[in-house]
Protein backbone atom coordinates (compact mmCIF):
# COMPACT_ATOMS: atom_id res chain seq x y z
CA UNK A 1 0.00 0.00 0.00
CA UNK A 2 1.24 3.40 -0.91
CA UNK A 3 0.23 6.91 0.05
CA UNK A 4 0.14 10.03 -1.93
CA UNK A 5 -0.38 13.66 -1.04
CA UNK A 6 -2.02 16.32 -3.47
CA UNK A 7 -1.11 19.88 -2.52
CA UNK A 8 -1.39 23.12 -3.44
CA UNK A 9 -1.52 26.34 -1.76
CA UNK A 10 -5.76 26.74 -0.03
CA UNK A 11 -6.36 22.70 -0.98
CA UNK A 12 -9.79 24.02 -2.88
CA UNK A 13 -8.93 23.85 -6.40
CA UNK A 14 -5.98 22.29 -7.96
CA UNK A 15 -5.01 19.48 -5.16
CA UNK A 16 -8.52 17.97 -4.41
CA UNK A 17 -8.78 17.76 -7.96
CA UNK A 18 -5.95 16.32 -8.85
CA UNK A 19 -6.45 13.86 -5.20
CA UNK A 20 -10.32 13.13 -7.03
CA UNK A 21 -8.82 12.51 -10.15
CA UNK A 22 -5.30 9.71 -8.76
CA UNK A 23 -7.79 8.03 -6.81
CA UNK A 24 -9.90 7.93 -9.63
CA UNK A 25 -7.23 6.44 -11.97
CA UNK A 26 -5.58 4.35 -9.60
CA UNK A 27 -9.06 2.48 -8.97
CA UNK A 28 -9.68 1.72 -12.68
CA UNK A 29 -6.13 1.61 -14.19
CA UNK A 30 -3.95 0.38 -11.25
CA UNK A 31 -5.55 -1.05 -8.53
CA UNK A 32 -2.56 -3.49 -7.88
CA UNK A 33 -1.10 -0.15 -6.24
CA UNK A 34 -3.55 -0.33 -3.70
CA UNK A 35 -3.11 3.71 -3.49
CA UNK A 36 -4.59 5.91 -0.38
CA UNK A 37 -4.83 9.28 -1.57
CA UNK A 38 -5.39 12.78 0.12
CA UNK A 39 -5.10 16.52 -0.77
CA UNK A 40 -3.62 19.37 1.78
CA UNK A 41 -2.76 23.17 1.31
CA UNK A 42 0.90 24.62 2.19
CA UNK A 43 -1.48 27.72 3.91
CA UNK A 44 -4.55 27.55 6.00
CA UNK A 45 -6.96 29.42 4.42
CA UNK A 46 -9.91 26.93 3.68
CA UNK A 47 -9.22 24.91 6.52
CA UNK A 48 -12.78 22.36 6.39
CA UNK A 49 -14.07 24.15 3.35
CA UNK A 50 -15.02 22.00 0.68
CA UNK A 51 -13.64 22.20 -2.92
CA UNK A 52 -14.62 25.22 -4.73
CA UNK A 53 -17.96 24.45 -6.86
CA UNK A 54 -16.13 25.33 -10.26
CA UNK A 55 -13.42 22.14 -8.96
CA UNK A 56 -16.73 19.72 -7.74
CA UNK A 57 -18.70 21.13 -11.17
CA UNK A 58 -15.69 20.40 -13.68
CA UNK A 59 -14.98 17.34 -11.91
CA UNK A 60 -18.44 15.87 -11.85
CA UNK A 61 -18.21 16.57 -15.98
CA UNK A 62 -15.80 13.98 -16.20
CA UNK A 63 -17.43 11.39 -13.23
CA UNK A 64 -15.47 12.26 -10.31
CA UNK A 65 -16.90 13.57 -7.36
CA UNK A 66 -15.25 16.00 -5.00
CA UNK A 67 -18.17 16.75 -3.10
CA UNK A 68 -17.60 14.89 0.29
CA UNK A 69 -13.57 16.37 0.60
CA UNK A 70 -12.69 19.20 2.96
CA UNK A 71 -9.64 21.47 2.75
CA UNK A 72 -6.79 20.75 5.52
CA UNK A 73 -3.03 22.08 5.80
CA UNK A 74 -0.08 20.19 5.78
CA UNK A 75 0.89 18.96 8.64
CA UNK A 76 4.71 17.75 9.66
CA UNK A 77 3.21 13.95 10.04
CA UNK A 78 2.48 14.20 6.24
CA UNK A 79 6.37 13.51 5.84
CA UNK A 80 6.43 10.88 7.70
CA UNK A 81 2.78 9.06 6.67
CA UNK A 82 3.00 9.46 3.22
CA UNK A 83 5.04 7.51 0.39
CA UNK A 84 5.12 10.83 -2.41
CA UNK A 85 3.87 14.53 -1.70
CA UNK A 86 3.22 15.74 -5.25
CA UNK A 87 2.68 19.68 -5.24
CA UNK A 88 1.07 21.49 -7.65
CA UNK A 89 3.41 24.43 -8.42
CA UNK A 90 7.03 25.30 -8.01
CA UNK A 91 6.21 27.46 -4.96
CA UNK A 92 4.05 24.76 -2.93
CA UNK A 93 7.16 22.37 -3.58
CA UNK A 94 9.65 25.29 -2.25
CA UNK A 95 7.18 25.64 1.00
CA UNK A 96 7.13 21.92 1.23
CA UNK A 97 11.08 21.74 1.30
CA UNK A 98 11.42 24.00 3.53
CA UNK A 99 8.99 22.08 5.94
CA UNK A 100 10.77 18.83 5.74
CA UNK A 101 11.54 17.55 8.69
CA UNK A 102 14.88 15.49 9.00
CA UNK A 103 14.24 11.86 8.30
CA UNK A 104 11.53 12.37 6.33
CA UNK A 105 10.44 9.35 4.22
CA UNK A 106 7.95 11.21 1.64
CA UNK A 107 9.74 11.99 -1.52
CA UNK A 108 8.63 15.27 -3.02
CA UNK A 109 7.89 16.26 -6.17
CA UNK A 110 5.91 18.34 -8.42
CA UNK A 111 2.76 16.29 -10.08
CA UNK A 112 3.63 17.56 -13.45
CA UNK A 113 7.34 16.28 -13.15
CA UNK A 114 5.31 13.00 -14.36
CA UNK A 115 3.94 14.83 -17.62
CA UNK A 116 7.33 15.83 -19.25
CA UNK A 117 5.55 15.48 -22.78
CA UNK A 118 3.38 18.47 -21.12
CA UNK A 119 6.14 20.87 -21.38
CA UNK A 120 5.55 22.60 -18.17
CA UNK A 121 5.74 22.05 -14.74
CA UNK A 122 3.15 23.80 -12.89
CA UNK A 123 -0.74 23.13 -12.37
CA UNK A 124 -1.54 27.21 -12.64
CA UNK A 125 -4.26 27.88 -9.94
CA UNK A 126 -7.96 28.78 -11.71
CA UNK A 127 -9.21 30.25 -8.69
CA UNK A 128 -9.11 33.84 -10.37
CA UNK A 129 -10.16 32.39 -13.72
CA UNK A 130 -12.94 30.67 -15.30
CA UNK A 131 -14.78 27.83 -16.01
CA UNK A 132 -12.33 26.92 -19.23
CA UNK A 133 -9.31 27.26 -16.50
CA UNK A 134 -10.90 24.46 -13.79
CA UNK A 135 -11.41 22.36 -16.92
CA UNK A 136 -7.05 23.08 -17.87
CA UNK A 137 -6.69 21.69 -14.35
CA UNK A 138 -8.16 18.81 -14.94
CA UNK A 139 -6.63 18.08 -18.24
CA UNK A 140 -3.19 18.44 -16.35
CA UNK A 141 -3.78 16.77 -13.37
CA UNK A 142 -4.77 13.69 -15.44
CA UNK A 143 -1.95 13.88 -17.08
CA UNK A 144 0.39 14.21 -14.37
CA UNK A 145 -1.79 11.00 -12.51
CA UNK A 146 -0.93 8.94 -15.10
CA UNK A 147 2.22 9.77 -15.83
CA UNK A 148 2.74 8.87 -12.06
CA UNK A 149 0.82 5.60 -12.31
CA UNK A 150 3.23 4.62 -15.36
CA UNK A 151 6.70 5.74 -13.24
CA UNK A 152 4.74 3.14 -10.63
CA UNK A 153 4.32 0.59 -12.96
CA UNK A 154 7.78 0.75 -14.17
CA UNK A 155 9.80 0.80 -10.57
CA UNK A 156 7.34 -2.09 -9.80
CA UNK A 157 8.58 -4.07 -13.11
CA UNK A 158 12.23 -2.98 -12.63
CA UNK A 159 12.25 -4.77 -8.87
CA UNK A 160 10.58 -7.90 -10.36
CA UNK A 161 7.00 -6.96 -9.35
CA UNK A 162 4.17 -7.76 -11.33
CA UNK A 163 2.01 -4.87 -12.59
CA UNK A 164 -0.98 -4.96 -14.38
CA UNK A 165 -1.14 -2.48 -17.75
CA UNK A 166 -3.39 0.37 -17.89
CA UNK A 167 -5.28 2.08 -20.42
Amino acid sequence: MMRVLCVCLGNICRSPTAEGVLRALAASEAPEFGLIVDSAGTASYHVGDPPDPRSVQAALGRGIDLSSLRARAVELRDFHEFDYLLAMDRDNLRVLEARRPAGSRAALHRLLDFAPELGRLDVPDPYYGGSADFETVLDLVTAGARGFLATLRERAETQGMPAARGG
